[in-house]
Formats: C-alpha cells, structure tokens, sequence
C-alpha cells in the first residue's frame, strides 16, 4: 500500500482500531466537543466521521472509523472495509489499543492490515488512566510498529503529548497553508486537555452551502447520499438505522462546492432509548437546522407516513428550503404513481412550495434533477428583492385581487435565509389573502423552492 501524495493538502489522521477501544472517545476527546457518538457497546460508530482539527498551527482532517473486525455480519464487514479504505488514504493511522485487555485476537488481525504501511501508524494505549497501566502499554511495542503512546482518552491524561507525535510526522505543509498557531503555551495546552475543554482549534466553519438528507429509517437516504458525492461514504444496508451519526462530505458541483450531510433516520419518540439513539437524533436534527437545503427522502412505495408528516413539519419549522424526493419510484406501476401523487398533495401539503422530484437512488433514476433544484432553492433563500420592485409588485397583485376591506400600503424584505417581507397595512389581512400575496410573490420573484414568511403591520389609513 504506496503513500498517499500529500501536495498542498491538508494531512489526513485516520483513527483505527477494533470495536470499542475508544476510538471516538480519543476523537471527541481532541476536537473538544462530543461530536463522533459514544457509547459502551462495540459497533456504535459505523459511519467516518471527518473533522477540521488544528494543534499548534498545524491543519490536519481528522476521521473516526468504525471497528475493524474480520468476524461478524455482512454490516460489520461493510464498516471495517470503510475504516480500511479511510486508512488508504491516511498520511498517518492512529492504530488505538486497549491497554487494560492487552493485545487481542482482534488487534492482531488489525496490526496484520496495516503492517504495509510502515511508519504511517503510531500505536496509541488508551485507557492507560495510572502510571501501572502506562507501563502495562508497552506490551504494544508486540504489534510491531515502535514505542506507543500511552493515553487515556476519557480523562484527556497525555492527549496532548500525543497531539505533539501526530504534527511531528505529518508532512510538511507550503508555508501559505500552514495555519496561524493557536498558541504557544505547552503546559497550558495541555492541561485545558485534561479539564475536558481540548485547545486542539479545531474549527467547525461551512464555507459552503449545506445539505441535508432527511427521512426515516430505512427510506433509502444513505443510498441517495453515497450516490450524490459518487463515493461509498456512508455504509449502506437494509437493516433500519445504519446511519447513526450526521455525516459531511463537501462535493465538487459544476456550480460550485456543496456539504451534504447523511443524518441518521428520525423515528417516534417512543421508539428512541437511550445513548446512541438519542444522539443520533440530537445530531440529525442539529443537521437539519444548521443545513441551507434539506432533501426530505420518502419511500415511495410505502406511501407518505404519519411518521413524515411530523418530520416534513419539523425540516418546514427549521426555516429552510426542501425538496421533496420520491425514491424507489421505479418500483411503483401507473395506478400506485397517481394514488402516492395524491397523498403527497393531501398530506404535505403545507410543504406545496416544495418541489417534488421522483427518483431511484439505487439506480441513479431522475437523480441527476437533484442538484438544479438544490441550486435554485439555495438561490431562492438567499434573495432579497429591491424595495422598490417589491411595491411595484404589490400595487400589480393589488390592482389583480384588492384585500378585502384593507390594503397594503407598502412592504420592505427584513431579512433573507429565508425572504422575509413586512406588510404595511391599514388593517389586518386575511389568511386566504396572505396566501395569495405568497403565490403572487413566488410567481413574480421566483422564489418558488424557499420558504416565504409573510409579516404584517398595522398604520393608519391614507
């Protein structure tokens, strides 16, 4: 296995190990905040988790895998074949070890993998919490790849020594890629690891529009993501809830780069426990706030659920525009099409500003429709109309239709992600009303993919 080219990029770290080691624990643990989902039972992590991370001025990514394992089911195969392939593109394997178990079985198989790539992995003890099992961990020096690093994740004991290891053999970057150093205080640094508040600067900014791909469990949303960025990103099979973490990928578009973001599926609340469950749901629906587009994926041969009606109603309260996607619509005959064409219209229709594209992601069918309608929405929610085109549009819509018993005397956008426009009028409008003046205002400004909130305020007749 050749090194990576590492050019002007940003050093890649990818963190491997068999299941639960504390491989996200160690992540967490560097980037400062709980952002891969931990929990005491092994295969919780499934998905790579990539991260932006900085220590000491030097830019590294940062990628959490899932166990690696040469046993269990044909899912578990899938994720170790996703943390392999993350390891193939490393600059440098953090290869994470139990220091209270030793050398296993397992971590054997693991060493066995990465034993090609030289001096690309750095042996890390974890849970190395007292001076006896930091001396325990030399026993890894077995494994055949130098002296470890003894840590303990959970309490932040010696994370930043092994912070100092990872940037000492990076590859060097061009000076004008190098980051601006977070500080220079050694002890400082690491004993703000220790106290849980980690100085590793790794930062969280979106330089680019963000997309979310919504739905319930098992609707086809990992399928639809891998297919979107053309790379098997997040693992993919037919059992409910694979996905348990929101996963970012920025894609190169013709129009420019966007962040899709795989989010695990949102089911009931009574059907949500503890742990991973709830976080999943934490992160999937932070993803559908923070995200400019939210793709909302229906299994088009199960009709839409009571289920997607309260989701469709959270992704619409979240602000930002949706586009409704109908997946497995290659398994649906003529009368099936216009019976689920129907639902969509009775159930969602507060959603009716949505488009509604139908598509198979496993076949790639009417997937190539997706990225103009994300571009248009995206457009559309970041518009702001001229006033004076705004009035011109309301004295055309109010010579069309007059409100009755009122009239608008003129309006202002207040803000935009999404339009917003205030309504100056002499009394207060009718809901059917507003209705219209939205339908108008799409029409005219084609904001048609974004939501349009609608505000009004009283003045004094004239």
């Amino acid at each position: 296995m050749s090194a990576p080219p590492t050019g002007a990029r940003t050093p890649v770290v990818a963190v491997v190990g068999r299941p639960n080691v504390g491989k996200s624990t160690l992540v967490n643990r560097i980037f400062g905040r709980r952002m891969a989902i931990v929990e005491e039972r092994p295969g919780v992590t499934r998905d790579r988790l990539e991260l932006e991370a900085d220590w000491r001025g030097r830019p590294f990514r940062l990628i959490d895998t899932g166990g690696v394992t040469e046993r269990g089911d044909v899912l578990e195969r899938k994720v170790s074949a996703q943390a392999l392939r993350a390891v193939r593109e490393a600059d440098l394997v953090l290869f994470v070890c139990d220091v209270t178990t030793g050398i296993t079985a397992e971590d054997e198989a693991v060493a066995q993998q990465l034993r090609r790539l030289g001096d690309r992995v750095l042996v890390v003890a974890n849970k190395a919490d007292s001076l006896r099992q930091e001396m325990e961990s030399f026993e890894l020096v077995r494994l055949g790849f130098g002296e470890p690093v003894a840590v303990s994740a959970l309490h932040g004991r010696s994370v930043g020594d092994l912070l100092d290891r990872v940037v000492e053999r990076l590859p060097v970057l061009p000076a004008s890629a190098a980051a601006t150093p977070v500080g220079d205080e050694e002890g400082d640094d690491r004993a703000a690891l220790g106290e849980g508040a980690s100085k590793a600067g790794a930062q969280a900014a979106r330089p680019v529009a963000s997309v979310a791909v919504v739905g319930r469990p098992n609707v086809g949303k990992s399928t639809l993501f891998n297919r979107l960025v053309g790379d098997d990103r997040s693992v993919v099979h037919d059992v409910p809830g694979t996905t348990r973490d929101a996963i970012d990928t920025v894609v190169e578009t013709p129009d420019g780069p966007l962040c899709f973001i795989d989010t695990a599926g949102l089911r009931r609340k009574a059907r949500i426990g503890e742990g991973s469950e709830y976080y999943s749901l934490v992160r999937s629906l932070s993803a559908i706030d923070r995200a400019d587009v939210a793709l909302l994926v229906l299994d088009a041969a199960e009709g839409v659920t009571h289920q997607e009606q309260r989701l469709a109603e959270r992704v619409d309260a979240a602000g930002s525009p949706v586009v409704i996607l109908l997946n497995k619509w290659d398994l649906l005959d003529t009368e099936a099409r216009l019976a689920l064409a129907r639902d969509v219209e009775d159930r969602l229709g507060f959603l009716d500003y949505a488009p509604v594209l139908r598509v198979s992601a496993l076949s790639g069918s009417g997937v190539h429709r997706i990225l103009p309608a994300v571009r248009a929405a995206i457009e559309a929610y970041h518009r702001r109309i001229p006033t004076a085109q705004l009035n011109e549009a309301m004295k055309a819509i109010q010579a069309k239709h007059p409100a009755p018993g009122a009239r608008i005397l003129y309006a202002v956008q207040g803000a935009v992600d999404p339009p917003t426009v205030t309504l100056f009028a002499t009394r207060r409008l009718q809901p059917h009303y507003l209705r219209y003046v939205e339908k108008q205002l799409r029409e005219r400004f084609a904001l048609g993919p974004s939501p349009l909130k609608l505000r009004v305020r009283l003045r004094g007749k004239s």
